[in-house]
């Protein structure tokens, strides 16, 4: 007896990084990407770049959108919004939606511009006070 095939995601979230030459740099996008996998398993969640690293946003978006997926949010891991996020991002956005205009395409301000996210780090930065959370 065979089970049914489950049906791909109709809606998908796209983390985009700036991306680097060192590999090292990815791990904290890799450690939040399988957090959001697993709070999210009805939803595709990939990671996509700029530059430097793979994948590229264009082909993230186009995998997507052929795997019938009919609603993405990017959400841009910068901490603030800078030319790439003002001038780059919009620009990549815009291809993306002419080539797949049956896809819903939307894109969030950078995750740094966030009072929550503000306030996370803030709590951090207050942790580390008398050395804890430092490293070597």
């Amino acid at each position: 007896m065979s089970t049914p095939a489950t049906p791909a995601p109709r809606q998908a979230l796209v983390l985009f990084g700036h991306g680097a030459r060192d590999a090292r740099w990815r791990e904290p996008f890799d450690r939040l990407h399988a957090k959001l996998t697993a709070a999210l398993p009805d939803c595709a969640v990939r990671l996509a770049f700029l530059e430097l690293m793979s994948p590229a946003l264009p082909e993230t978006l186009a995998e997507l959108a052929a795997a019938g997926v009919a609603d993405i949010d990017v959400v841009p891991v910068f901490f603030g919004q800078g030319g790439h996020l003002r001038r780059d991002l919009p620009a990549l956005l815009d291809d993306c939606r002419r080539q797949h205009p049956r896809v819903a395409i939307r894109c969030a301000t950078a995750v740094g511009e966030a009072e929550s996210v503000l306030d996370a780090i803030a709590a951090y930065c207050v942790g580390t006070l008398g050395g804890a959370g430092q490293s070597a």
